[in-house]
C-alpha cells in the first residue's frame, strides 16, 4: 500500500471481530513502536500488549462507567495497547523544561502513530483512547505507582463496513497555510 493511501485507509474502529489478532502481527506492531523516532532518541515508552482475555476484559472495564460509556466498545478489541511513559533522558528532559514542550508526550504520539498506521497496512483497525482509569489499569497491570499511562490502543480486525475515506476532515485552507499564520 502506497502511503498516501495507508493514511486515508486509517481510521478510528470501534466495532471489532471477535477474531484474535496473528503473533506475527503483534510482533510487526512491536517492531514499528521500538522503531519510531524520539527526542534524542530516548524512547521514553514501554509498550504493553494485553491479549489475555481476562486481563484485556479487566482493562477494557476501566476504560468506561455508567457516567462515561463512549469507550464501552473496547470491551470487544482483542487487543488492547497501553502505552505508558518510561524515564526520557537527562538531556531531553532538561530540553523539554527549557523550551516548555513536553518531548516525551510528543515522541509518544509519534509512537502511537507507528503503531496504528503499521496496523492499518496490516488489516488492522486501531482506536487511541485517553480516557480510562489510569490507576486501574496501573494495579492490573502491575505498573509501577511513578510510572505514567500515556494512552491506549484498541487493536483487532473491524466489524463495520465503513469506507475509511468516510471520516470527515477541516478544509485544506481552513487547517494549514503558508508563510503565516492567516
Amino acid at each position: 500500500m502506497r502511503f498516501d493511501e495507508l493514511i486515508l485507509a486509517r481510521r478510528s474502529v470501534r466495532q471489532y471481530q471477535p477474531k484474535a489478532v496473528e503473533p506475527e502481527k503483534l510482533q510487526a506492531l512491536i517492531e514499528a513502536v521500538r522503531m519510531a523516532p524520539s527526542a534524542s532518541n530516548s524512547q521514553p515508552w514501554k509498550l504493553i500488549l494485553v491479549d489475555d482475555p481476562a486481563i484485556r476484559d479487566q482493562v477494557a472495564k476501566a476504560t468506561f462507567s455508567k457516567a462515561v460509556s463512549f469507550n464501552k466498545f473496547a470491551a470487544q478489541a482483542p487487543v488492547i495497547a497501553v502505552l505508558a511513559i518510561e524515564q526520557h533522558s537527562l538531556i531531553t528532559q532538561v530540553a523539554g523544561w527549557l523550551a516548555k514542550r513536553p518531548f516525551y508526550l510528543i515522541d509518544i504520539g509519534i509512537a502511537a502513530a507507528h503503531f496504528c498506521l503499521q496496523a492499518a497496512d496490516l488489516g488492522l483497525g486501531t482506536c487511541m483512547l485517553g480516557w480510562f482509569d489510569e490507576s486501574e489499569i496501573k494495579n492490573i497491570l502491575h505498573i509501577p505507582r511513578s510510572t505514567r499511562i500515556a494512552l491506549l490502543i484498541t487493536l483487532g480486525y473491524s466489524a463495520d463496513n465503513l469506507p475509511a475515506h468516510a471520516k470527515t476532515r477541516k478544509a485544506v485552507e481552513v487547517m494549514s497555510s503558508r508563510n503565516s499564520y492567516d
